[in-house]
């Protein structure tokens, strides 16, 4: 079934405008508040982690020195001095924010909600109840990661993979007691609120589309989504459940997870009879689509975003789609790459090499239609359009050092170093942000009615830009040298002495960075009040959204969307204009008197 009625809409997701402040803002219905509850939340998540790192980076460049400003609050017991086990938990609450309260959220949560009815021509998702429950089993994780900060030994300290036996013996470390415990729970919170979306992202975007909107008339962002959504539901819940069976461990003492006679810190003898790797295997096979959930939704509202202000066709629409789809079912063979040091079989290890290169192969296709959609194009340079380019910039730098990462010799040596601190960053925060502010950019005139500053969005975006190179490039250094990411002090080793100018020329880059996000900020807010207003389509874009008012009210578009073509038809000639919505009808051909 590829398309429906608006009959078959009204069947499957239509609900009733409310009215009260609690229904409207609160407990909605309604995919767009819904969309906007996660960007706000995600935002706040957003700054958490970002002051999280940069406790990190004062204790790289002024090891055991009082933090000034924010020492109090993160190391307030220590005068603001941050303790070795105080900078573990700093590491591992930074990743966890990030990944779990942040990326995930704001690309599936937040723009997955707010576009995927808008781009497909649905009024709402197929399941709205469903879709609010997402958004609020978010709440119970905010309140066990948040609260777990307060309680006896803080935070979780066993890293964002949360191997055992450190973070199953609750001797190991401060933060292996109740924080840890918090943090699973947390953890499962995220998990299941990602598959309650999953399932409705799926099953809206095969049975809800407009009359006409065939699966090859997708936006790419769609297909991003999608993908995603298809990952999240095949992937979460194994690493759903391993999460239960370390609670297990930690809580009625099971052993899944630890040998038999385990100790640690004097603590008494596991009785056990699990194994740690069963633990990193489960977590792998999660984690490592976890990285294409967190950058393939991305990669689809770039290729929308370039497209438009490159006033040209996306260049390769159908490779772009196969190659999503062929990045993603790779995704789920190469998990042992992250294990090359754990005593692997030399063979599995090859095994795990040779398929993780083949992921450059649909990669490099991505990046190869980017360059070709940009090619000859009249290039915007809007703030949206700078941030995708830069997207697409960042994405081959972090690609390319991830293909030294997949060969097992070089991974052996550069493991647990900052290179792999460099090469998730740029992967991550150079890509996948650069994607979500320009997204931000981009679709904020849907959101709210109104157009953000864009000359202050290009002194954001030239900060942003030239500061992250200069905190994540010379991570690369260092991690070449050795440097390891996880020591609270590494100039305790000789060797690593002369590196500390290094990580202070970074430390103040990223102090810098974060500051520069300010801008952000007061450009965000102020333009969601006082920002010129938007029409439904001030890009002259093509996709179906921007055929909706502006923003869009209960049920999204005042008319029957019919789709006659892809969203990408820039440059055609049947039109005056250089674009040609979805939604508009091709002209009658003129037939000829004599025929």
């Amino acid at each position: 079934m590829s398309t429906v009625t608006a009959d078959t809409h009204a069947a499957h997701g239509e609900h009733a405008p409310t009215s009260s402040f609690l229904k409207t803002y609160v407990f909605s219905l309604d995919h767009k508040i819904i969309g906007l509850q996660f960007l706000f939340s995600t935002l706040i998540w957003f700054s958490v982690g970002g002051l999280l790192a940069m406790g990190i980076r004062w204790q790289l460049a002024y090891p055991w020195r009082p933090m000034p400003l924010l020492g109090n609050l993160l190391a307030g017991p220590e005068g603001g001095q941050i303790a070795p086990e105080n900078y573990t938990m700093l590491v591992t609450m930074h990743a966890t924010v990030m990944i779990f309260f942040v990326i995930i959220p704001i690309l599936a949560g937040a723009f997955g909600n707010f576009l995927i009815p808008l781009m497909i021509g649905a009024d709402d998702m197929a399941v709205p109840v469903l879709n609010m429950l997402s958004y609020w089993f978010m709440w119970p994780a905010f309140f066990f990661i948040g609260s777990s900060f307060f309680v006896e030994g803080g935070a979780a300290q066993g890293g964002w993979t949360s191997y055992p036996p450190l973070s199953v013996i609750q001797q190991a470390a401060p933060g292996s007691l109740e924080g840890q415990t918090l943090w699973l729970l947390g953890v499962t919170f995220v998990g299941i609120s990602s598959m309650m979306g999953s399932i409705n992202y799926m099953t809206t975007i095969i049975q809800m589309r407009a009359p006409g909107m065939t699966m090859f008339r997708l936006p790419m962002t769609i297909w991003g989504m999608f993908i995603t959504a298809v990952l999240q539901a095949f992937a979460l819940p194994v690493l759903t459940a391993a999460g239960f069976m370390q609670l297990s461990d930690r809580m009625i003492g099971t052993g899944f997870f630890l040998p038999e006679g385990a100790m640690a810190n004097n603590s008494p003898m596991e009785t056990g009879g699990g194994q740690p790797l069963l633990w990193q295997h489960l977590f792998w096979f999660y984690s490592h689509p976890a990285v294409y959930i967190m950058i393939l939704p991305a990669m689809g509202m770039v290729s929308d975003i370039l497209s438009t202000f490159a006033r040209k066709p996306l260049f390769g629409y159908k490779p772009m789609v196969y190659s999503i789809s062929g990045i993603a079912g790779l995704g789920f063979i190469v998990w042992g790459h992250h294990m090359f040091v754990s005593g692997m079989n030399p063979m599995l290890g090859m095994t795990f090499m040779v398929s993780t290169m083949m992921i450059a192969l649909p990669s490099a296709i991505k990046t190869f239609n980017w360059l070709g959609t940009l090619w000859g194009g009249k290039i915007q340079f809007t703030t949206p359009m700078l941030f995708a380019i830069s997207f697409v910039s960042m994405f081959i730098i972090g690609g390319l050092s991830g293909i030294f990462m997949a060969a097992t010799p070089v991974d052996i040596f550069i493991h647990d170093t900052y290179y792999i601190v460099a090469h998730f960053h740029y992967v991550l925060f150079c890509g996948t942000a650069m994607a979500v502010f320009g997204g931000i950019y981009y679709w904020f005139p849907k959101m709210f009615g109104r157009m953000m500053n864009d000359s202050w969005g290009k002194v954001h975006f030239s900060l942003t830009f030239i500061l992250m190179n200069c905190v994540f490039y010379p991570m690369h250094i260092l991690g070449m040298q050795g440097f390891p990411r996880r020591l609270a002090d590494p100039y305790h080793y000789e060797t690593f002495r002369n590196l500390l100018e290094v990580n202070q020329f970074i430390s103040w880059c990223a102090f810098l960075l974060m500051a520069s996000q300010s801008i952000f900020v007061v450009n965000f807010f102020y333009s969601m009040f006082f920002g010129p207003r938007a029409g439904r389509n001030p890009w002259k874009a093509n996709g179906l959204e921007w055929q909706a008012p502006s923003p869009p009210g209960h049920g999204n578009f005042d008319f029957q969307p019919i789709i006659y073509r892809g969203p990408y038809e820039y440059g055609s000639p049947e039109v005056d204009e250089d674009y040609y919505p979805q939604t508009q009808p091709p002209k009658e051909k003129a037939i000829p008197n004599d025929q």
